[in-house]
């Protein structure tokens, strides 16, 4: 699923974080953005990587990318609904 973004807005390193806290940092990201801006996130830990896109995508919002970049790490697009 790649929808391409109206503009990339911030990029956010979320290496170390573990749920809940990666999904809140994210969804703080998020609300300084305008509809159709992007955010991209970079996760280390597996729970993160599964939880938010899934909770993203609840709240409305889209994930246009999910990529495991390496072992340990994702980067994960996210477009502000």
């Amino acid at each position: 699923m790649n929808e391409a973004p109206e503009q990339m807005a911030e990029s956010l390193d979320l290496k170390g974080e573990v749920c809940p806290y990666t999904f809140v940092k994210t969804k703080l990201a998020l609300d300084e953005l305008q509809s159709g801006q992007a955010l991209r996130i970079i996760v280390d830990n597996p729970g993160s990587a599964e939880n938010v896109p899934r909770s993203l995508r609840s709240e409305g919002h889209i994930v246009a990318d999910a990529t495991k970049l390496n072992d340990t790490d994702w980067a994960i697009t996210i477009i502000k609904a």
